[in-house]
């Protein structure tokens, strides 16, 4: 059997596949903005200090690593609603399951990366805008979480393409995502090399447009730190008050 031109076009520019797209852009979006600020809760619980925050977030790393995805978002469709009667509702969708399963699976990881660019600034920057009278939340918006975010930014922009790739194991949930239309379609057809060709050139054109955004973050955080170099902390820190 050989390959297709037209079929290919046509899944290509198929509503279905359009609006699978759409949906699993969407899932990856909010997933992985659910992740950051779970990985950074938990990524300054490890470095408060406090034994009891610090272990707590180390064995939610620990859990959320070590269980395969796949096994997560089956127990949050399948097993939670067993458990929490509220979640049979209709309300709880496909899509609710897998944004909660993938944002909880990827806040232990985005721990880990908050945590080495916590890890990656140099304490004496903290205990020199102390001495200049700021507070430590201060402190840790105007001189930690910048030079954070130029550090993360690179992990980060891998987990969010792998978050996109990730989404493929919502159909296993019946979320009506890309791969979802794209194995229903092949099961009606079987044609595998036309289907799965226009689902790869979607997949290849969002990672891309996503690694433009993610090459002129970068620049944007590398001219904001080279610019705070050159100024020097305190200039940096000029009209700080105590906000």
């Amino acid at each position: 059997m050989n390959f297709d031109p037209a079929i290919f076009w046509q899944a290509l520019t198929s509503q279905q596949f359009r609006d699978g797209a759409l949906i699993a852009i969407a899932l990856t979006v909010a997933a992985q903005l659910t992740a950051v600020v779970i990985g950074l809760v938990l990524a300054l619980m490890r470095a408060s200090g406090n034994r009891v925050l610090g272990a707590a977030s180390w064995t939610y790393v620990w859990i959320f690593r070590a269980i395969p995805t796949l096994v997560q978002l089956l127990f949050v469709w399948n097993a939670l609603p067993q458990l929490i009667p509220a979640l049979r509702e209709d309300w709880f969708s496909p899509f609710l399951a897998a944004w909660v399963a993938l944002s909880m699976n990827e806040g232990a990881y985005m721990a880990e990366i908050v945590r080495s660019g916590l890890l990656a600034i140099d304490d004496g920057q903290q205990l020199a805008a102390r001495a200049l009278g700021m507070t430590p939340r201060s402190v840790f918006r105007r001189v930690i979480l910048p030079q954070v975010m130029r550090v993360i930014i690179p992990p980060t922009a891998n987990e969010f393409i792998t978050m996109l790739k990730i989404t493929s194991l919502a159909s296993a949930i019946s979320l009506q995502e890309l791969l979802t239309y794209t194995q229903q379609s092949i099961s009606i057809t079987f044609r595998f090399a036309e289907y799965y060709a226009a689902a790869a050139i979607y997949y290849l054109v969002i990672v891309s447009v996503f690694m433009v955004f993610q090459a002129w973050l970068e620049r944007r955080f590398l001219w904001t730190s080279q610019r705070g170099d050159a100024g020097g902390l305190a200039t940096a820190l000029r009209g700080k008050g105590a906000r």
